[in-house]
């Protein structure tokens, strides 16, 4: 892989981890009830999970794409209308103050780093990602071990500098994520992201 393929997949992972979603969401939830330590507990286990999808993508999808085609591209147009589903969810309506408060839960360091891996494995989102974005951006067919250490490295370096942001706000924050209107337009925001990855995959998905 080159400087630049490595350069376009931080960029893409960073946007989608930044939408939020159910790991967001969660991660806002235990930093409101539980605080910043709690949280970055937390964001340790949706990294362990995101490397745990980087590294089936890496060892399975190659010969899935080589093998099965077809059904390769059918799980692409899938991305691409749930990508837009959710974006339709979230201009509706997304994240909201009851959601966040329902969520609230404490726990130490094993709790946190296995709600956290949970929540992500789980995750449809995430799921997407890795399954229909990531082959459109990295050749799957050439990656060799330094390539996929330089991508695991990547991977935990981009989703920390994304995550602790959002934990820290929301330890810190809680009138802005209980505001309607904050709230709105961050949904609004995510369902343009959303849309805009939509499109990118499925300009992509030939």
């Amino acid at each position: 892989m080159t400087l630049a393929g490595f350069i376009t997949y931080s960029g893409a992972l960073a946007i989608a981890a930044a939408i939020p979603g159910p790991g967001i969401t969660a991660l806002i939830a235990r930093a409101l009830g539980s605080g910043f330590r709690s949280a970055l507990y937390m964001s340790f286990g949706l990294v362990i999970g995101d490397l745990t999808y980087l590294t089936a993508v890496v060892l399975g999808l190659a010969m899935v794409a080589q093998t099965f085609g077809t059904v390769f591209l059918l799980i692409k147009w899938a991305g691409v209308a749930y990508l837009a589903y959710l974006a339709w969810c979230f201009w509706n309506s997304g994240i909201s103050a009851e959601k966040i408060e329902a969520k609230r839960s404490n726990g130490g360091v094993v709790s946190g780093i296995l709600s956290g891996l949970a929540v992500t494995l789980g995750n449809p989102k995430t799921m997407i990602f890795y399954i229909a974005l990531t082959p459109t951006l990295i050749d799957l067919h050439a990656i060799t071990l330094a390539d996929y250490a330089v991508l695991a490295v990547v991977t935990v370096l981009t989703l920390i500098v994304v995550l602790v942001p959002y934990l820290a706000l929301a330890s810190k924050a809680r009138w802005f994520l209980q505001s309607p209107r904050a709230l709105k337009r961050l949904n609004r925001t995510a369902a343009a992201f959303m849309a805009g990855a939509a499109l990118a995959i499925a300009g992509r998905a030939s």
